[in-house]
């Protein structure tokens, strides 16, 4: 079974690069254009992984994030942080791995892997 992965970005061509990535690679995704939604689209769909940008409307990344690791069935799933936020590194607690925009797709999918335990 393909492992699903939530892609949060509230712009929607970073979206559909990073879903577009990731299809190749294998992977199922579902995406979210804010926090607030990606917390319900989390709820509903329970993702294998999340891939967040943090500066995003109505609800940032920093806010889903605390949110979901305060649920009790999300907590353990991992975060990819894809920002061009400055001080990005510093604005989660121990997210798997932090990327800037734009991304290498090869190092991104090599990550992703890590995160899913699925390194080759």
């Amino acid at each position: 079974m393909n492992k699903k992965i939530l892609v949060v970005d509230d712009e929607i061509d970073v979206r559909a690069y990073l879903s577009a990535v990731l299809t190749k690679a294998g992977y199922q995704t579902v995406t979210a254009g804010d926090g607030r939604q990606a917390f319900d689209m989390a709820v509903e769909e329970r993702p294998d992984l999340v891939i967040l940008d943090l500066d995003m409307p109505r609800q940032s990344g920093t806010d889903f994030f605390r949110r979901m690791t305060k649920h009790r069935q999300l907590s353990k799933t991992p975060i990819i942080v894809v920002s061009g936020l400055a001080g990005r590194h510093l604005a989660l607690k121990e997210p798997f791995a932090v990327f800037d925009k734009p991304i290498d797709p090869d190092e991104f999918v090599a990550t992703v892997e890590r995160a899913l335990g699925e390194d080759k």
